[in-house]
């Protein structure tokens, strides 16, 4: 459970406070010692961002940085708004204000960066104790409660998302993997409709079977839906989520460093698809959007799909296999032929793809490609105001060169250099609508914490998604 968050007209003198505005002087603030003032505004002068004081209250001044880049200002009041977060950790306050005098977008920044500071997967701990405060007080007469509700709920939809990637394989099957989706529609509001291995083997998913075919537990296709009597939108928007919910390779094994060893968080996809409907279910976004994750895990059991296998997909398009670590590829490709059944407004589908992701943009983006420009647009608009920014590849004829067959229709795999957009160009064979894939690789799992993002799954893609649907209303 998240911290309860409060809106209040005058500040409580005993509480520690973050007090937010852009210049020092025009703003009345309490001080310990009014002959500090020069301390304090030297100190901000040095560090630029913030400076503290203890007295014995945390009393935290945030200057918020204005460099003429909207996003960066807005990032840098959510990194503040981390901060202040692991200062009171510290003490472990019970109670929490935010003084706002920088603006609305600010405040709300600020309290975001404080919300998704405060997560912590502690399921498998001996010792469960989690620190966060009881109570958050807005002190901000511009900031209303609605807004507060609607980002305190994206803060838990991000929770879930990052809960989903941190879980082991040895909870998180592609069968827990649905049923944790059906709690969270349950809890929403939005209906889940789970294909069966059953089921998919009679829709002929050849792309999701034959990844499946190493492991002892049935693969799933799992089918969101949130249609609320508003919409606004005639025809749905379409989000699919790569559910690898582990990947060894299969007999193309990857090395365990840094490597296999982190593949649990091959669903982030599927984890970003499913929080992100939750979101805009829970907050009642007036927006029709459906989900398509398809899941299994891929091992190399004896009855695994090798290199030179013929796979022959859901739309019929067959596929010689160079490479059985290039399996996301096949899920998606099985889920946009379906999402044309539903004839869409646009498909984005989200996944955990190549590798030469995170070599193109760090840690620090996604990577976009597609065949829709304005929707592309919207998506950098809404990236940039989350700060889960991406970089745009492109679709050239010349990538789906390399993934010519001599024995069937394409191959899996194409070359090294370029792979994330051949993977993108395999994908896009399968597409007949408006469509966008995002690669989040290198962003959907950290080894390092980075202010509120944490070490593990980060839910990266949620907040920018859910951002993109509220564009469309």
């Amino acid at each position: 459970m998240l911290p309860k968050v409060e809106i209040i007209s005058e500040l409580n003198k005993s509480i520690s406070t973050a007090f937010l505005f852009d210049e020092l002087e025009p703003v009345s603030l309490p001080l310990p010692d009014e002959n500090d003032k020069d301390y304090l505004v030297r100190k901000l002068e040095k560090e630029n961002e913030w400076a503290i004081y203890k007295s014995p209250l945390i009393n935290y001044y945030c200057k918020t940085a204005n460099n003429g880049q909207p996003g960066y200002r807005l990032e840098g009041a959510r990194k503040a708004g981390s901060k202040f977060f692991n200062l009171v950790k510290q003490e472990k306050t019970d109670a929490v204000q935010i003084s706002g005098h920088s603006g609305i977008d600010i405040t709300l920044a600020f309290l975001e960066g404080f919300l998704l500071s405060a997560y912590d997967f502690n399921k498998y701990k001996k010792d469960k104790y989690h620190y966060q405060p009881i109570s958050i007080y807005i002190a901000d007469e511009q900031v209303t409660q609605d807004q507060i509700t609607e980002l305190t709920v994206l803060a838990e939809a991000v929770f879930y998302g990052r809960d989903l990637v941190n879980e082991p394989l040895s909870y998180l099957t592609a069968e827990c993997f649905s049923q944790e989706i059906e709690e969270l529609g349950i809890e929403a509001g939005f209906k889940v409709e789970v294909f069966n291995k059953k089921k998919i083997e009679a829709l002929r998913m050849g792309g999701l079977l034959a990844v499946n075919k190493g492991s002892i537990d049935p693969p799933t296709f799992t089918i969101l839906e949130w249609k609320p009597q508003d919409s606004l939108n005639e025809k749905p928007l379409v989000l699919v989520g790569k559910g690898v919910v582990y990947d060894t390779g299969g007999l193309s094994l990857k090395p365990t460093p840094k490597s296999m060893d982190y593949m649990k968080s091959d669903m982030a996809g599927g984890a970003v698809v499913a929080a992100t409907i939750f979101a805009a279910a829970k907050n009642k976004l007036p927006v029709h959007v459906i989900g398509l994750i398809p899941a299994t895990d891929n091992r190399p059991d004896g009855n695994a799909y090798v290199p030179g296998d013929i796979v022959t997909m859901y739309d019929g398009t067959t596929v010689e296999i160079k490479n059985t670590d290039a399996e996301g590829r096949l899920l998606l490709a099985d889920a946009l032929s379906y999402a044309s059944k539903f004839n869409p407004l646009l498909v984005v589908d989200v996944a955990t793809l190549t590798g030469s992701a995170e070599i193109i943009a760090g840690s620090h983006a996604m990577i976009a490609m597609g065949n829709s420009p304005e929707n592309l647009q919207k998506l950098k608009t809404a990236g940039e105001k989350t700060f889960e920014r991406m970089v745009e590849v492109p679709l050239w004829e010349e990538y789906a060169k390399p993934l010519k067959s001599n024995i069937a229709d394409l191959n899996n795999l194409g070359v090294r250099e370029g792979q994330t957009s051949i993977a993108g160009k395999f994908l896009e064979h399968f597409t007949s609508f408006p469509w966008i894939h995002l690669d989040i690789a290198g962003v959907a799992w950290l080894h390092e914490k980075d202010f509120y993002r944490p070490v593990g799954g980060t839910g990266f893609g949620i907040r920018l998604l859910y951002n993109f649907l509220k564009l469309f209303n």
